[in-house]
């Protein structure tokens, strides 16, 4: 009876871990997320693009895209599309990544950023953000507003 109550108490955790594992939140943008940070949280997510679900990183990406940028480049499924396309699609998965800050100002801040993709090939973006200022949930939240075509920088091999 024993092993039997610990069998099903294991298979109980187990599907618990799972449940939480699949179900595992975003982060959302509030304005306690520098700028830097935003660009960073991105990446990250990208980087590690089927961590929580599949595509959870072109989502949590999604979700700090300022609502103008989201006009150019949504719906979700749209924006999804984009990222995996040839544009971008080196996004995904990368290796590693570096974020420097190239200037900014009270309302804006602009990034350049290197990633080295999974083919092992080095590419350059032109990364902003900025402060949302109209009321609602995101007021004084920090979004993207751009994000450059990549340049291509060589191969690290």
């Amino acid at each position: 009876m024993l092993k039997k109550l610990q069998t099903i108490f294991k298979v109980f955790v187990i599907i618990i871990s799972l449940t939480v594992v699949s179900k595992a939140e975003l982060l959302n943008p509030n304005s306690n997320i520098a700028p830097s940070e935003v660009v960073k949280i991105q990446l990250t997510g990208l980087q590690k693009n089927d961590l929580n679900f599949k595509d959870s990183g072109i989502e949590q990406t999604w979700k700090f895209a300022h609502p103008n940028n989201k006009k150019v480049t949504g719906p979700l499924n749209n924006f999804k599309r984009m990222i995996k396309g040839n544009a971008y699609q080196m996004m995904i998965n990368h290796l590693s990544h570096t974020i420097t800050e190239l200037g900014s100002g009270d309302n804006w801040a602009q990034f350049e950023v290197i990633i080295l993709d999974k083919n092992k090939i080095y590419h350059k973006f032109n990364w902003q953000v900025e402060k949302y200022t109209l009321d609602g949930d995101l007021k004084d939240c920090w979004l993207t507003t751009m994000v450059s075509s990549p340049i291509p920088l060589g191969s690290s091999i």
